[in-house]
């Protein structure tokens, strides 16, 4: 298997995560996303899309998309299980990472995409000719905080978002926490439950294996 991924990419880092949570590496092909990379068309001709990641099987079969790509190596590699293990933990695991995925990185990407000038004329992901709206900076920036309160309300009295464990909603949302504190966009401090529950599991050591954008940046 090979993975097309952006190092820079919250998605990347949720299945480089997820997968080294299963014990499992793969070779990895890079594809930069500031760079317009993923626009040109040796990458469209591997997702028309222009988004990443992508993980290409050895018959060359390509599955597109962060949780189908998660999905399909949790059904190969179902232990440890990240995506629940009854009806319930499956349906909170679900909600909790669509709700960090919607809320949180979606939040992030409207702040971050209308506010950097590398995606000037191509922020809506994949697109080009596609135009930053100064307001949705702001609006991002709210929303975000919005996504860290409900966090905190969740976490208030549980060391995780879906279960009692692990999962990959905490996954999905310590990536979306990861991005926004690369934007700026730092934990309240009226958010110690979210404070706590991000530095508990983002010295997991498949999250030192795969970090952050802002370690990333830091390094040069």
């Amino acid at each position: 298997m090979k993975i097309y991924e952006d190092d820079l990419a919250p998605s990347c880092r949720r299945v480089r995560i997820f997968m080294a949570e299963k014990g499992i590496d793969v070779s990895g092909s890079k594809v930069g996303i500031l760079q317009g990379e993923n626009l040109e068309q040796e990458f469209l001709s591997i997702n028309p899309y222009g988004l990443l990641p992508v993980l290409e099987l050895d018959d060359g079969t390509r599955i597109c998309e962060s949780v189908a790509i998660c999905r399909y190596i949790e059904a190969l590699h179902p232990n440890p299980p990240l995506m629940g293990t009854t009806a319930l933990e499956q349906a909170f695991v679900d909600m909790y990472d669509r709700r960090s995925d919607f809320d949180g990185i979606l939040a992030v990407a409207e702040f971050f995409r209308n506010a950097i000038e590398p995606l000037a004329g191509r922020v809506v992901p994949g697109v080009r000719g596609t135009e930053q709206i100064p307001a949705l900076i702001e609006r991002g920036r709210q929303r975000t905080l919005i996504f860290f309160r409900h966090m905190e309300r969740r976490l208030a009295d549980r060391d995780y978002l879906a279960t009692d464990r692990f999962t990959n909603a905490d996954i999905t949302a310590m990536c979306a926490v990861d991005w926004a504190e690369f934007a700026g966009l730092d934990i309240p401090a009226d958010c110690p439950s979210v404070q706590r529950w991000y530095g508990q599991i983002n010295t997991r050591p498949s999250a030192q294996a795969w970090p952050g954008m802002k370690v990333l940046a830091a390094r040069g």
